[in-house]
């Protein structure tokens, strides 16, 4: 048995967790923030048997689509400007995937 817990973007939740429950994997989902740009993502946890993992991870990977977003992050530019903001390129998206043994599982 196997714990999935894989941290996505809110925009690509919907459809990983239809796909999920379409190959019968069920999946509790958590609303979580990311730390650098302090946006939403979504966390969702299922445990599976170790034959589920690989049909799991492709429809994560399949669904969880990477883009690319502009953010200000402030920057000094001499006592006499002060602070200017400067756009920034970042890659958002995509899918942080962790695969963890389970000793034991209970359903109650």
């Amino acid at each position: 048995m196997k714990l999935i817990i894989a941290i996505l973007q809110d925009e690509d939740a919907v459809e990983v967790i239809a796909h999920l429950n379409d190959a019968e994997i069920q999946v509790t989902r958590l609303a979580t923030k990311g730390g650098f740009l302090r946006s939403g993502n979504t966390t969702l946890m299922t445990g599976i048997p170790d034959d589920m993992v690989d049909t799991a991870l492709k429809i994560i990977e399949d669904n969880s689509k990477a883009r690319t977003q502009y953010t200000s992050m402030p920057s000094t530019c001499g006592a006499m400007h002060g602070f200017i903001l400067a756009p920034i390129e970042v890659k958002i998206g995509g899918a942080t995937v962790f695969v963890l043994d389970v000793e034991q599982f209970h359903k109650f």
